[in-house]
């Protein structure tokens, strides 16, 4: 579905990327680790358009986007799930989902979808006239996935969903996660909980230094994954 080829990226002269290739799996959740810095976050914006790609090609679906605007690239089925959330946080939950509607490809089905969001959350139905900013932590992490699945994509990128949550909050985040991939919608999953992601990733790359140095269907039973994410020696 999705393929970089030899992908390398930065801000100006600084690359921040080099010669990165990952696959995305039709209807699959591939996770990308690693430590702080190593560049993921870089990786997802630069599939995005967001980040100025310096070398390497990008292809969804068979067609070549790599110079694609992000807008176009929303258009044709991808969105985005930023760290941080980066929420309205003074429009009503109702208003943060209607505003990820906006695309030609979301806007023909924009009542069908929300019925859909607040199916798969019930609280943001409970709390769809309340203030974005007045929702706990876990649901804000709700309300920005339901933001991206208002694009309705063919693929979604979640860039550290469950960054600064309670440990039961990461547990929800990661299970809806798989009820996402169970309607259809393949994933490309940034994420610092290594080994829950890892037990529901179909695949996973591991970036360090902006490079892929391991990539697999295994990587949660290799010693080297273990003692370096999981501090599991032996």
């Amino acid at each position: 579905m999705l393929r970089l080829d030899r992908v390398s990226a930065g801000y100006g002269k600084m690359v921040a990327i080099k010669e990165v290739s990952l696959e995305v799996g039709q209807g699959t959740i591939t996770a990308l680790i690693g430590p702080n810095g190593a560049g993921k976050s870089t990786t997802v914006g630069t599939i995005m358009g967001l980040v100025t790609l310096q070398s390497g090609s990008i292809q969804f679906e068979g067609e070549d986007i790599t110079l694609l605007s992000p807008e176009e690239i929303v258009e044709l089925g991808i969105a985005l799930v930023p760290e941080g959330r980066r929420l309205f946080g003074d429009m009503t939950v109702l208003e943060n989902l209607l505003v990820g509607a906006t695309t030609e490809r979301a806007k023909g089905r924009r009542d069908q979808t929300l019925a859909e969001v607040l199916e798969l959350f019930p609280v943001l139905k409970e709390r769809k006239d309340q203030l974005a900013r007045t929702l706990s932590g876990g649901e804000q992490q709700m309300l920005a996935i339901g933001r991206g699945l208002m694009a309705r994509p063919k693929l979604l990128l979640l860039d550290e969903p469950s960054l600064g949550l309670a440990p039961i909050l990461v547990d929800q985040v990661l299970t809806t996660i798989e009820r996402i991939r169970e309607e259809g919608v393949s994933l490309l999953v940034v994420e610092q909980n290594v080994e829950r992601i890892l037990r529901i990733a179909d695949y996973g790359y591991v970036l360090e230094n902006g490079r892929i140095v391991q990539s697999g269907s295994d990587l949660l039973s290799r010693d080297s994954i273990r003692k370096a994410y999981l501090g599991i020696v032996g």
